[in-house]
């Protein structure tokens, strides 16, 4: 008779036997398991301190927009109330901005989103829906609505500039011309919730200009001339007031300045500082986020490259690789699944503290006064799913270089520069910003942009580096450069195996 021949699968050297060997060999360590838990209660400690860290109790609300996101929302306002349907027309015939040169001294200088023009508000209160047309100091005729849209219109240096802005219901149309024959239409806009009487009337805004690797504040005037308006007006005196400040989101006005209205024969100078427009990290810079709850993926990292390197590297010292090696003569296939019990070890792990850390995190800091910038619910899941594939990733890349080194100090050393050094970099307010997103391009440290919630906006001058929680790339691209280094490491690693001796 013919002797049956073994299955792969269930041989000697059959792969799934090679996983549990492996799988064997990790949960029989108890110093590998120990650093496996370390690294979740690592998160779970820095997310408690994170929010415990900051006391922002008593501190005035963050507005916040139609949309449920934080928005800066101040700015002079020159108004009447109108009942019903309207229009209002008025000439901008100049917009100057300054910014500080030194205490209570201002010099001229181009903030390219200062704002003048027109603007229907439901209320002075801060949030309420809006929509506006306007003029800027370097972004042409724009229609602004809701915070979060923005429409550019045509942009012409040509003076006096006319703006209009017509009510019907809900519907705001803002119009733009030369001349104030020939009208250009720049957008339209819903806005629910103005009501059967809204504000409308004059505005000025300048926000924080960008100065070298900071920001300064600024003050803008405009001259407003030919007001006109038709339909529901009540007739009375224009009241003009500083919306929103005492706003957290509101820089102040610089030294010896301070918002006004003065009028002569039908012409308004306007004087105002501060912005109409979402909040960004520098606007909110005592506002939280996901990432900073999560500030244990540090300290989690190294912890986990630590115990990748060692899956390799101990069998090497203490010669235990040769009975693995002869056990399995594939060797490519023991490398492969000692990454894969890696990775799944790692990842549920990092998983588990992450989505324990998270919500402990969020509550201890709302509960000292914190606002935290809101997520959906799927930007929350793939915070919680890309931190642990990226503390799971890591630590592959550390056994594929422990594999090459066959030295731990070597591997855990080299991994932490490639991945922890450029964090620490970016993570300097100091880096110049070009410097800074090139590592968040290019080095494995790209991959912590999977914990990216802040949004970038356009129409909001700002610094938005991977220090203030803007990476320049995707959350999922930046995860797929750290991914090619350990999938790359670990190609190398395979090589080098199977080319030398044990």
């Amino acid at each position: 008779m013919t002797p049956a021949v073994p299955s792969r699968c269930v041989g000697r050297d059959g792969f799934l036997q090679i996983l549990h060997a492996e799988w064997t060999k990790f949960r029989t360590v108890r110093g590998w398991l120990i650093g496996m838990v370390a690294a979740a209660l690592l998160l779970l400690l820095f997310a408690a301190l994170a929010g415990v860290s900051s006391d922002q109790r008593g501190s005035s609300p963050v507005p916040i927009g139609p949309g449920g996101e934080p928005v800066t929302d101040s700015f002079y306002f020159v108004h009447q109330p109108l009942s019903g349907n309207g229009s209002i027309t008025v000439s901008v015939s100049a917009l100057k901005s300054s910014i500080p040169k030194g205490p209570g001294d201002l010099r001229p200088s181009t903030v390219p989103w200062a704002k003048a023009g027109l603007i229907i508000k439901q209320n002075t209160h801060q949030g309420s829906p809006y929509a506006a047309i306007m003029v800027t100091g370097d972004r042409g005729v724009r229609m602004q609505d809701g915070y979060v849209n923005d429409r550019p219109g045509p942009v012409s240096a040509t003076s006096p500039r006319r703006l209009r802005l017509d009510r019907s219901g809900d519907t705001i149309t803002g119009y733009a011309s030369t001349d104030g024959t020939h009208w250009t239409k720049v957008g339209t806009a819903r806005v629910d919730g103005l009501g059967p009487t809204a504000q409308v009337g004059l505005f000025v805004a300048s926000p924080p200009a960008m100065e070298g690797m900071g920001t300064t504040g600024s003050v803008s005037t405009a001259v407003f001339e030919d007001l006109r308006f038709q339909g529901g007006w009540a007739g009375g005196r224009w009241t003009g007031d500083q919306v929103g400040a005492e706003s957290p989101t509101f820089a102040g006005y610089p030294d010896n300045t301070s918002g006004s209205v003065t009028e002569s024969d039908g012409r308004f100078a306007v004087t105002g500082a501060g912005d109409i427009a979402p909040a960004v990290r520098e606007t909110l810079p005592t506002g939280g986020t996901l990432r900073d709850i999560l500030t244990g993926t540090f300290a989690a990292l190294i912890a986990m490259i630590v115990v990748g390197a060692l899956f390799i590297t101990t069998e090497y010292r203490n010669k235990m690789i040769h009975l693995t090696l002869a056990a399995s003569p594939r060797r490519s296939r023991v490398l492969a699944a000692k990454a894969i019990v890696l990775w799944l070890v790692t990842f549920v792990a990092g998983l588990l503290g992450t989505v324990i850390a998270t919500p402990l995190g969020e509550r201890l800091a709302r509960g000292h006064g914190v606002y935290i910038f809101p997520v959906p619910s799927a930007t929350e899941l793939r915070v919680a799913f890309g931190t642990a594939a990226l503390l799971a990733t890591a630590s592959v890349l550390a056994l594929s270089v422990g594999a090459i080194f066959r030295h731990s100090a070597a591997a855990v050393t080299t991994v932490i520069l490639a991945i922890v050094l450029p964090y620490i970099l970016t993570a300097i307010p100091f880096m110049p910003a070009s410097a800074a997103n090139w590592l968040a391009r290019v080095t494995p440290g790209a991959a912590f942009a999977v914990q990216q919630t802040l949004v970038e906006y356009d129409q909001v001058a700002s610094h938005y580096t991977p220090y203030n929680g803007y990476y320049p790339l995707a959350p999922w691209a930046g995860f797929a450069v750290l991914a090619a280094y350990a999938v790359a490491s670990l190609a190398a690693a395979a090589v080098l195996l199977s080319k030398r001796d044990a």
